[in-house]
């Protein structure tokens, strides 16, 4: 019987989700479910919540519920991470408040930029100490990471961790399913393949059979049916040949083109969302209030549908044998051969019972590696400032930043990196 854990479960529609999905595989069906949060009262929720899913599918997992995650820990074989280090207040409302007095403006912050930046310097150090417990209370488990920044956080842990980590998004797919209603062709019948880093990986292939669906894409543009969400993307489609897997408000603050004070036209011509994650954030703690009242009720769930998630189906082929090809975040030995050794690249993985092999793609085309790198240097400086406590990496981190070097003079981009450490405080362990 699988044992997984679930850290960070307080998220409650996600970890809705991922249970739901974990528990519609006969094989997991009885899984040991041990839910792990700091906060109690999210937790009393999340175990809820996990008694109605499984009475919804008829499952007969054992759910347990831990506030301490050593006690969760032992004999694991999963471990889901879906942790938010200094949650939506006071930690997500520092990233973008002291930016934005020193006139830098950011959609997501989760990722790159000097949000990404500083979300890397408080989450890196609470992800190590997880993997130190699971080094001595499961050291064989799987950790299956959400959380972001993705690519910095998984980086990090494949230098100084021996755990092994898989980095989880829904980008890759997500993106596959919207491209397929964009084009009008059913998803199930498209077969694709993307590679680079996590928000920033491209299509290489998207067919049909031995149709390549590229001028499909491009008609869309052609036709004027560009969707107004995704303007960005397909504006990056004609200049770079090749689509995106993140979204047009995540892609805007990768790069130094869209988001700009002294070109407000832009954010209007390409209808881009500033402050965007505040919103979600607000939008967030509102359901979750609706959340907290009806998973603390009776009332049972009514029906569970399986989502696109990955995590529950990697779990399924690991434990079962069956064989999946999924998207995930791994380090890069040799699998993107332009892009720096050692970093955390996206790839496809083929997952089996007991083993993940990454797919090695070879050479990205170079316009694609070129702007890749401009990011993965972020990251390198970011992780190489997390792991080695030193404060001047930080600085560099933010100068090399393509959307903040667009902005910002170096003395700006110091005086904002020196605000934000003293503002996040305690969030963020001393840098020497």
């Amino acid at each position: 019987m699988a044992k997984i854990v679930f850290v960070g479960a307080g998220s409650v529609v996600f970890a809705k989700n991922l249970l739901g999905d974990l528990l519609s595989f006969a094989a997991l069906a009885d899984a040991e479910i041990a839910l792990v949060d700091i906060d109690p009262e999210r937790l009393r929720v999340a175990e809820r919540m996990a008694h109605k899913v499984a009475a919804a599918l008829g499952a007969s997992p054992r759910i347990t519920a831990h506030t301490e995650r050593r006690d969760a820990l032992a004999g694991a074989g999963y471990v889901i991470n879906a942790i938010q280090v200094g949650g939506y207040r006071p930690a997500t409302v520092v990233d973008f408040d002291v930016p934005k007095r020193h006139g830098l403006r950011q959609t997501i912050g989760d990722t790159l930029g000097i949000g990404g930046v500083m979300r890397a310097l408080r989450t890196i150090p609470v992800l190590l100490e997880l993997c130190r417990d699971m080094e001595q209370l499961c050291p064989d488990a799987w950790l299956l990471n959400y959380t972001n920044p993705m690519a910095m956080c998984c980086w990090a842990l494949s230098r100084a961790t021996a755990i092994r980590t898989l980095g989880l998004c829904h980008s890759v797919q997500g993106t596959a399913e919207q491209l397929a209603a964009d084009i009008g062709v059913p998803l199930g019948e498209i077969d694709y393949v993307a590679a680079g880093v996590n928000h920033m990986a491209f299509y290489l292939r998207f067919a049909r059979g031995d149709e390549d669906l590229y001028p499909r894409i491009r008609q869309v543009v052609a036709d004027g049916r560009v969707p107004d969400t995704n303007r960005v993307r397909y504006e990056m489609l004609q200049r770079l040949g090749y689509f995106v897997t993140e979204s047009s408000e995540h892609f805007a603050e990768y790069v130094p083109y869209f988001i700009r004070r002294d070109r407000p036209d832009l954010i209007e011509r390409f209808n881009i969302p500033l402050d965007e994650y505040l919103t979600r954030c607000e939008f967030m703690d509102g359901l979750w209030g609706t959340m907290r009242d009806f998973f603390g009720g009776d009332e049972p769930i009514a029906s569970v549908e399986r989502s696109h998630e990955y995590g529950a189906r990697i779990i399924d082929s690991l434990e079962t044998g069956t064989e999946r090809i999924v998207h995930a975040n791994v380090r890069n030995d040799g699998l993107i051969s332009n892009l720096q050794a050692g970093c955390c690249v996206e790839v496809p993985c083929t997952v089996r019972r007991g083993a993940v092999a990454p797919q090695r793609i070879g050479d990205l085309p170079p316009q694609l590696a070129a702007l890749v790198m401009t990011n993965v240097n972020v990251q390198a400086l970011a992780v190489e400032a997390a792991l080695t406590g030193k404060r001047e990496h930080v600085y560099h981190a933010a100068m090399l930043d393509p959307h903040t070097a667009a902005e910002l003079t170096l003395d700006e981009i110091w005086a904002l990196v020196d605000d934000l450490l003293e503002a996040h405080g305690p969030w963020i362990p001393p840098l020497r």
